[in-house]
């Protein structure tokens, strides 16, 4: 079928209108909002988002590991846990809206979040074709820095991805132009307020956590203007305002490839990515590091943040009754980022003590998914047990 001159106008009249929606956007990026000082807030709010599938179990047993490390603070009201309902993949569908206005108000009552895995309807699988809910959490409360620690000791690898997590091909995900049943089209996005943001957090983190290397991950030798741009902003933004840094470039599905090559990697410490590829990226680095169920997310903005898990909700261990024998790892270290953000990096450096030692150097109790072993929660007693031993 040939592509008729109404087919064209049609496509035109709604690319113009994408762009359009962009100013405001833009402008709001403009407008500068200083981050949050911990330290001097009389209360911080913890929203508590459960999620589908295995979400609620292994949020059951983050929280308790949670409370294990400012207990006393939740009883004294520095700190409080809010339970925020209507997330649930149900109460989505049935209203047919991926982030109910009701709950995002809920949110926007909070400092930070804590969020265990949601379903994202897929075609085929009988849900309304709703979009990504983590996807609108993001934009909404402009959480535009993906950041996830990845660790491989025996690799000499000890990586922070610092992911651009608002624009690029999924801020408009949902909204590309079915020309006519031959052609579809969808976009990338990139600004460059937005391309300077993330660069700067990377940047910043590098400088005040004694990095000397920032590596850019994108594929401009192909995507010539959204890469291209985000490339030489990277630069622009590390050679005049952060020059003791050095700044490397890797190209995306080189970076895939051969991250586990010493010669490839000789050097790499922070790494800064547009959306997409720090999708990506991050999740082959994670499964390399022991798998998604071990690692964890923060998204960060100037205004609130939020802390996940980042695997699935995980539907074969909950359809074969193993959901409770999931592995918490993931959220708990998410709860661990979470205090590290809030001003309690020491609690989060006895989390990870402890981590290690449930999970590497002594692993006493040995959790699979397999109901030979043990269960989500037999895991969370060995490793609140473990802290208490670490904390005396």
């Amino acid at each position: 079928m040939s592509i008729s001159r109404n087919d064209i106008q049609t496509a035109q009249e709604k690319f113009a209108a994408l762009i359009k929606s962009e100013d405001v956007r833009i402008e709001k990026m403009k407008q500068s909002q200083r981050p949050i000082d911990f330290s001097t807030t009389d209360k911080i709010i913890i929203g508590i988002l459960p999620g589908d599938g295995i979400g609620p179990i292994i949020m059951e047993q983050a929280l308790r590991v949670l409370c294990e490390l400012v207990g006393d603070e939740i009883a004294s009201g520095k700190i409080e846990l809010k339970q925020i309902e209507g997330m649930t993949i149900e109460n989505r569908a049935a209203k047919l809206q991926s982030l109910p206005p009701e709950v995002l108000e809920e949110v926007k009552k909070c400092d930070v979040l804590v969020k265990g895995p949601m379903v994202t309807p897929r075609a085929g699988d009988g849900l309304p074709n709703l979009v990504s809910a983590n996807s609108l959490l993001r934009r909404e409360l402009e959480l535009f820095a993906a950041v996830r620690p990845i660790k491989i000791p025996e690799k000499h690898i000890d990586w922070t991805f610092f992911r651009e997590n608002i624009e690029g091909e999924y801020i408009w995900g949902n909204k590309g132009i079915q020309v006519n049943e031959d052609l579809a089209v969808d976009f990338k996005v990139q600004t460059r307020q937005g391309s300077e943001r993330i660069a700067r957090a990377a940047f910043e983190f590098a400088r005040k956590n004694g990095k000397h290397n920032v590596t850019a991950v994108s594929k401009a030798n192909i995507v010539k203007l959204a890469d291209g741009n985000f490339i030489e902003t990277v630069h622009r933004i590390g050679e005049t305002e952060y020059p003791e840094i050095e700044v490397q470039e890797r190209l995306v599905d080189a970076m895939c490839a051969k991250m586990l090559d010493p010669e490839f990697s000789k050097g790499i410490e922070v790494i800064v990515l547009p959306n997409l590829y720090g999708d990506i990226v991050t999740d082959v680095a994670a499964e390399l590091s022991g798998g998604l169920g071990t690692a964890c997310s923060s998204n960060i903005g100037n205004r609130y943040a939020l802390f996940e898990a980042i695997h699935g909700t995980a539907p074969y261990l909950m359809s074969h009754g193993r959901g409770t024998y999931a592995n918490p790892s993931s959220l708990i270290r998410a709860i661990g980022q979470m205090l590290i953000h809030i001003g309690y990096a020491d609690r989060n450096a006895i989390l990870e003590q402890a981590m290690d030692i449930c999970t590497v150097t002594e692993r006493r109790v040995v959790l699979t998914t397999e109901v030979k072993d043990a269960s989500t929660a037999q895991f969370t007693d060995y490793l609140i047990e473990t802290i208490q031993k670490i904390r005396g």
